[in-house]
C-alpha cells in the first residue's frame, strides 16, 4: 500500500475544532500501518455554508498498482437518530478504509455497482474485473442488470493467497451489450 491520498474533513455550521477532533482520532487509528497520512479539513459558516448543521470524513488510500479505495462517513442530521461524536466518526470511517484495503479488488464496494453497469454498457466485447466479496447492494444489482439487460456474469472466486491478499475476490465477466448513443451523429 502505496501512502494515503489526501483525504477530506469538511464541517458545516459546526465549531471548527470538530476538525481537529475527527482529523486525530482518525490518525490514531492509521497512524499504526502508515505514517504519511493527509487529511485537509474544510469548514464552511455563514450564507454559503446552507442550513444544515453537520460534519463528515472521506478517506482515500491508493495501493501500489494505482487503485484507489475510499471510505466515507457523515454526521446524522439534527433531530434523526443519536448524536455522533466527532471522534466516533474519524475512527469508524479510519476503520471502513482499513476494511475496503482487506477486502481488496480494483473497486472498493461503494461502487463495485457502478464498474458492472459499465461493463455491461460497453462494447461487444469480453470485459473482466477483479472485485473483493461482493456487496449485498452488488448482488441485487446483478439481478437488475440480468432483467433489464438479459446480461449474465460468470463468477469465479479466487480464494486469497500469495498473490492475492485479504478477503477472497470475486472475478466478473461478461460481454457488453454494445449501447450507442442514438442521438449522437455520425460523420
Amino acid at each position: 500500500m502505496t501512502p494515503l491520498t489526501p483525504g477530506c474533513r469538511y464541517s458545516v455550521r459546526v465549531s471548527p475544532q470538530m476538525a481537529n477532533r475527527i482529523v486525530d482520532s482518525a490518525r490514531s487509528i492509521l497512524n499504526k500501518f502508515i505514517p504519511d497520512i493527509y487529511i485537509y479539513t474544510d469548514h464552511m459558516k455563514g450564507v454559503n455554508s446552507g442550513r444544515s448543521p453537520g460534519f463528515g470524513l472521506w478517506l482515500v488510500a491508493e495501493t501500489t498498482n494505482g487503485t484507489f479505495l475510499s471510505a466515507e462517513l457523515v454526521s446524522n442530521r439534527q433531530g434523526q437518530g443519536a448524536a455522533v461524536l466527532p471522534e466516533d466518526l474519524g475512527r469508524n470511517c479510519a476503520k471502513l478504509l482499513l476494511e475496503e484495503i482487506h477486502r481488496g479488488g480494483c473497486v472498493d464496494s461503494t461502487n463495485q455497482s457502478l464498474a458492472l453497469l459499465l461493463m455491461t454498457l460497453g462494447q461487444q466485447d469480453v470485459s473482466k474485473v477483479l472485485l473483493g466479496p461482493l456487496s449485498p447492494y452488488t448482488i441485487e444489482f446483478l439481478r437488475h442488470l440480468k432483467s433489464f439487460f438479459q446480461i449474465m456474469f460468470k463468477i469465479e472466486t479466487k480464494p486469497c493467497g500469495e498473490e492475492l491478499k485479504g478477503g477472497d475476490k470475486v472475478l466478473m465477466t461478461c460481454v457488453g451489450i454494445g449501447f450507442s448513443n442514438l442521438s449522437k451523429t455520425l460523420k
